[in-house]
């Protein structure tokens, strides 16, 4: 009897058939991507071997800037340096300059920074929980997503020190012992969120960078290798070659080598790729996976207290943790589709490890938590009617028809309607269809944070009611968030490995001793590159 399993035979029979002229998942004229779901497809395409797979990841961080990554940086620093001269303008002149009024004390400052945090849900859910549930399929995407919750959690934390006031005393909000023995409010949901998005950053940043060390050390081994040249400015970083008495101006007598390998040296933190090393690092991350997963639920449960606790009407409510934890792992997932599709284009072979089956599961989550919450904001109508109060009631009477309509019925078209296609397969397999889905629910996760806060507008008493408008900071300074979160982004995608190479080699066929492929792809043999990549992938 073959001691092979029956799901491994086929995998590698279709690994045969894909290396006979169809290398990756067939892509058709109109850009839809098709997958046959009756069968067990490996996890990563392109018939690659260990080595292939280090050379096309390693590469990317190694090989010539692209030419598109100059002007996406220039853009997205010069909305950066906005966001930054706005902050400046900010605590100069006072939160006067936002749209705030008496009775909306709070405007897209708490929208920005609970939007922000929402996004950066979905690196830990990936990451974590389903590291836990043992979901293979995350692999190719979950250094991804780690990336971009950390930069989100950054661009949220920016907020809460600048709506405060007066910025200098921001560092009130934590429990430091000062000269007048005053604690903060310890009963104040700001300061939950002072303990919840620190706790779930600092996890976040642990669980992103020790998943990356075993990559880092991979990159410092070939930094001798690869860099073998003094540091010219022109070739490395210049879309074109410079002049020559320019390439000589720029360069140092520094080997570009040495610089590399400091570098990436500094945060292996001396990964050696030993047995121990392997041993220490395997449980190490079960452990922070244990831990971050909780926070996923907890985080943002916290985070919509600072609206649930109050007893204004259309926010004191129960429903607000579960329905705000649906719609933070909803934003996510979409944030994550609209920064992994460009990339998987843009990239050379990034559609071998990103393939049909990654999205379309992606795509399945995103329906599954957009429907839970279409039917919160169906339950806050109903629990509305049912608990017969008539300042509720009417809260969410001109949320949906007062003078905020407009935003709200973008809201449900954005959360509740658009996401509905991709109960159809052709939806989730048309990757310019699934962007364009991403972006509009990234909208309307943005307009559903605006539709809480203006929530304010309308208080119990008729006299105090205001209407609430942003001014030209509010939005610049939104805007300005979004270039620091692309500033973060593409320098990590310029220096740092994006997918996890160690991982991404522990699901190919090849990484099970028992496969036939197994000694073929230099295990147990002398080549000193297949031989590294082995104990780069951890087998």
């Amino acid at each position: 009897m073959s001691s092979i399993h029956p799901d491994q035979a086929e995998a590698l029979g279709l690994v045969g058939k894909r290396g006979q002229g169809v290398e990756r998942d067939p892509e058709t004229i109109d850009g839809t991507i098709t997958d046959d779901p009756t069968r067990r497809v490996p996890l990563v395409l392109g018939n690659r071997d260990f080595h292939s797979v280090t050379e096309t990841i390693c590469g990317w961080v190694e090989n010539k800037t692209p030419n598109w990554w100059f002007p996406a940086f220039a853009v997205s620093n010069v909305l950066a340096i906005v966001g930054t001269v706005m902050i400046l303008f900010l605590i100069v002149t006072g939160v006067g300059v936002w749209g705030l009024n008496n009775p909306v004390s709070w405007g897209w400052a708490i929208v920005n920074f609970v939007w922000w945090v929402g996004i950066g849900h979905a690196g830990t859910l990936i990451s974590a929980i389903l590291c836990l549930l043992k979901q293979n399929w995350r692999t190719s995407i979950n250094r991804f997503a780690e990336a971009m919750t950390i930069f989100a959690v950054i661009c949220a934390g920016t907020f809460p020190g600048i709506h405060v006031g007066r910025v200098w005393f921001a560092w009130f909000l934590f429990p430091i012992p000062n000269y007048n023995w005053i604690w903060p409010n310890f009963r104040s949901p700001l300061l939950w969120d002072v303990f919840a998005v620190g706790t779930y950053f600092t996890v976040s940043l642990l669980f992103w960078y020790m998943g990356m060390i075993p990559d880092l050390a991979t990159l410092r081994d070939r930094a001798i290798a690869r860099f073998n040249q003094k540091v010219t400015f022109g070739p490395m970083w210049a879309p074109h070659p410079l002049p020559a008495f320019v390439k000589k101006l720029t360069t140092v007598s520094i080997p570009a080598n040495k610089i590399a390998s400091y570098f990436y040296g500094v945060l292996a933190l001396g990964w050696r790729f030993s047995s121990r090393h392997w041993w220490n690092y395997e449980k190490a991350y079960i452990l922070l996976a244990g831990v971050a997963a909780p926070l996923v639920l907890s985080v943002h449960s916290v985070v919509s207290f600072d609206f649930a606790v109050s007893i204004i009407p259309g926010w004191h409510t129960t429903i607000f943790p579960p329905y705000f934890v649906a719609g933070a792992i909803f934003s996510g997932f979409a944030m994550v589709l609209t920064l992994l599709i460009p990339a998987r284009a843009l990239y050379p072979g990034m559609k071998d490890f990103v393939t049909a089956r990654t999205i379309e599961n992606m795509c399945k989550i995103i329906t599954l938590t957009g429907s839970m919450v279409g039917f919160a904001y169906i339950m806050e109508f109903f629990i509305a009617w049912y608990g017969a109060n008539p300042y509720e009631a009417e809260a969410f009477m001109i949320r949906a028809f007062g003078p905020y309509w407009w935003a709200y019925w973008i809201m449900m078209f954005c959360n509740v309607v658009s996401p509905q296609v991709f109960w159809f397969k052709w939806c989730r397999t048309n990757l310019v269809f699934i962007f364009i889905i991403s972006i509009i629910v990234n909208i309307g996760m943005w307009f559903e944070r605006l539709v809480i806060v203006t929530t304010l507008s309308a208080d119990f008493v008729t006299s105090s009611w205001g209407y609430y408008s942003p001014t030209w900071v509010d939005i610049l300074t939104f805007v300005g968030s979004i270039g620091i979160f692309m500033t973060l982004f593409l320098l990590f995608c310029r220096f740092l490995p994006m997918l996890a190479i160690s991982e991404v080699k522990n699901v190919m066929p090849q990484a099970d001793p028992h496969h036939p492929m197994y000694h073929k792809d230099g295990h147990h043999n002398g080549d000193q590159h297949k031989a590294s990549d082995r104990s780069e992938g951890g087998h």
